[in-house]
């Protein structure tokens, strides 16, 4: 059985991650948070700290800044509902470290068709805004929007949440 996959896009403070984990812990447990920041400096190191207090022992936390369609393939499984969060920062983290972004995403593709139980993914929107000035934040921009039509594509349900609100997307 495939994975019942949900999409929630939304800008920075949106609420979307919030909404996202409402997602996940409506399914039965175990639920599993893949998340794919990396703790540069200590404002970092304190928010990813509050984040894991604010969900709780529960939750069980995956860090995987790079190889997420690798975190996908172990930790989706059967029963299991996993939350990606988020697609923008493995996003960064693959420009940073040089990767194929379009092999990145078509190997991310490949995992969610092979997963299992529930999945969703947070990303931010970036596409809304100014065009950016300069190389590196127009092609992030440009990955961002090639990658969430894609996911897009693939998701069941794609849901756009803007203060706090979920919109009805897709599905």
């Amino acid at each position: 059985m495939a994975a019942d996959v949900t999409l929630v896009l939304g800008g920075a403070r949106s609420g979307k991650s919030r909404y996202a984990e409402g997602l996940v812990t409506a399914c039965p447990g175990p639920w599993t948070y893949l998340a794919t920041a990396e703790a540069w400096d200590d404002e970092m190191r304190t928010r990813i700290g509050r984040h894991r207090e604010d969900r709780g022992p529960d939750w069980i936390t995956v860090e995987e800044p790079l190889d997420l369609p690798g975190a996908l393939r172990r930790h989706a499984l059967p029963g299991a509902a996993v939350l990606v969060d988020c697609l923008t920062l493995w996003l960064s983290n693959l420009l940073g470290a040089e990767r194929d972004v379009d092999a990145a995403t078509a190997d991310l593709l490949a995992a969610l068709d092979a997963a299992e139980g529930r999945v969703v993914l947070v990303s931010n929107e970036v596409g809304l805004g100014i065009v950016p000035n300069n190389a590196l934040a127009r092609a992030f921009r440009d990955h961002a929007g090639r990658l969430h039509q894609r996911v897009a594509a693939r998701a069941e349900r794609v849901r756009f949440v803007i203060a706090g609100l979920p919109m009805n997307v897709k599905g």
